[in-house]
């Protein structure tokens, strides 16, 4: 017993101590809008889940529920991803697309000390990073590390080796309106190989918070046969740096 109180124990202190040092935390929501040119309205949501322990490591559970619709044609993309927070590292991440003609799910499983990864739908394959990455992790990691202007950031840190590189690159900082308020931002660019969803390298624009919280501000992509597609924040609570200053209206 005493041994299992220990184990509960470490696991609390290590997510306590990741909780401290990271920009986010469990409980933080970010509401989006979105459009898409064309007609296409969406809204999406950003959210973390603690609490979660997997295969013996205290994670957080990333989720990300986006909604587009025109006419009665709905689609939406759900993704969950259990990350480390000590580490920056995803052990698990699960995909739901339901498009018109479309419907895919699948779930990967990733062994960073055994250097591999495994998915619900058969694929498999040799992981080169010792903290690896899904799309969705990836998203919160650029809220972690510094941004200068005009510098360029070379990320081989995706769990398939054939979506590596990540290349980020910062445009500059300026301010923003967006629903949520009036910020002071970072641009980013990141640039992605994915070709199940942009045919080779996609780009998306990323628009953050210039502060201690670097809120996801704005989301901005060219999506394959709709076109240029924009999320922007609605609405945010439970921000774990509680700096409400980022919003200098």
């Amino acid at each position: 017993m005493t041994r299992i109180v220990l184990f509960f124990l470490i696991l609390t202190l290590r997510s306590a101590g990741a909780q401290a040092a990271l920009p986010f935390a469990p409980g933080e929501r970010l509401e989006y809008t979105g459009k898409v040119r064309g007609g296409i309205s969406g809204r999406g949501t950003l959210w973390i889940e603690g609490g979660a322990e997997l295969r013996g490591v205290a994670t957080w559970i990333l989720h990300s529920d986006m909604q587009g619709s025109v006419g009665f044609i709905h689609a939406g993309d759900k993704n969950a991803s259990w990350l480390d927070p000590v580490r920056m590292a995803s052990l698990r991440y699960s995909s739901h697309e339901r498009h018109l003609l479309k419907r895919t799910d699948d779930e990967v499983d990733m062994f960073a000390d055994e250097k591999r990864w495994t998915s619900q739908s058969g694929a498999a394959g040799v992981l080169t990073s010792d903290a690896p990455l899904d799309e969705l992790s990836f998203l919160y990691l650029l809220r972690t590390i510094a941004l200068p202007t005009d510098s360029t950031l070379t990320l081989n840190r995706h769990f398939d080796v054939a979506r590596n590189p990540t290349t980020v690159v910062v445009l500059g900082r300026e301010e923003v309106d967006i629903p949520a308020g009036h910020f002071r931002a970072v641009i980013v660019e990141m640039h992605v190989r994915d070709t199940k969803h942009y045919r080779g390298e996609g780009i998306i624009r990323i628009t953050l918070s210039d502060d201690r919280c670097r809120l996801l501000l704005r989301l901005e992509s060219d999506v394959p046969d709709a076109g240029k597609a924009t999320l922007s924040l609605a609405s945010y609570a439970g921000t774990s740096c509680q700096e409400k200053s980022a919003n200098v209206r």
